[in-house]
């Protein structure tokens, strides 16, 4: 389903964010990962982050999605209501709730607990985002199929599945009943060719059902096809911003590196 938004607007708009890590088990030394980073993102827009080892991007995304606290800035999100929150300043329950309808995260790896099941972890992710319970495990066995995820894997524990399969299991979930802004954090870094293209033809399916995505790939082929929009970080920095083909010349693989 279409979703019915202001596309005029920004969801997301990053404000003049800094972060700074204290190194208590090396002499308390405090280290910049982010300076001053700002940029907004707006529904059915896919931006890529770009930028060498050390770069800030992951740093960005986490607190984004309040992994991290912001040392300075702000993160402002529209919700649907059009009302404006700052993430920064949210309390834990309201970034929990936040979480589960509007903001989605999907990591490289999967965290899950050691016991359940596949398509039972899909489906929690759909009924999270306010699916009924026989909608979300219809639509988990859906997106499990698209992306290759064979169907004698359902019911098996997450633990006993490869790296890859991990990975699969980990964009169904982010991508069941999409939320209006979806993160992205290597998404498709273990994958082999094949289940990768799967991924890929997934995530591009995004844009038309009016989700913002911001990610983070590390081959420049994948932000080439899903990318509408690049930004290029570098020491904490965003030194360029810009539509894809022209910024997408100017890469060179040393700026996706993990």
């Amino acid at each position: 389903m279409t979703m019915t938004m202001n596309k005029t607007l920004p969801i997301l708009d990053v404000r003049n964010v800094s972060k700074s890590f204290t190194l208590h088990n090396i002499d308390g030394r405090t280290v910049t990962a982010l300076e001053d980073a700002s940029f907004v993102v707006h529904p059915g827009e896919h931006v890529s982050l770009a930028g060498s080892s050390g770069a800030g991007k992951s740093t960005l995304l986490r607190l984004i999605y309040r992994t991290y606290s912001i040392t300075a800035g702000s993160v402002s999100f529209r919700l649907a209501n059009d009302e404006w929150v700052d993430i920064a300043q949210l309390s834990d329950a309201e970034v929990i709730a936040l979480r589960g309808r509007e903001i989605g995260y999907v990591s490289q790896f999967l965290h899950a607990q050691p016991r359940r099941s596949v398509i039972d972890l899909v489906a929690r992710a759909g009924v999270s985002r306010g699916m009924s319970t026989a909608d979300a495990h219809e639509q988990a066995g859906h997106s499990l199929a698209r992306l290759g995820i064979s169907r004698t894997l359902w019911d098996v524990h997450t633990s006993v599945l490869s790296g890859g399969e991990k990975q699969r299991v980990n964009i169904a979930a982010g991508l069941i009943s999409p939320p209006r802004l979806l993160l992205l954090d290597e998404p498709v870094s273990a994958l082999d060719p094949e289940n990768r293209e799967r991924a890929i033809e997934v995530i591009a399916d995004l844009s038309d059902q009016g989700v913002a995505v911001l990610a983070v790939f590390h081959d420049l082929d994948a932000i080439s096809r899903l990318a509408s929009r690049i930004i290029l970080m570098s020491r904490g920095n965003v030194v360029i911003d810009g539509p894809v083909d022209q910024v997408l010349p100017q890469l060179t693989p040393g700026d996706v590196q993990p």
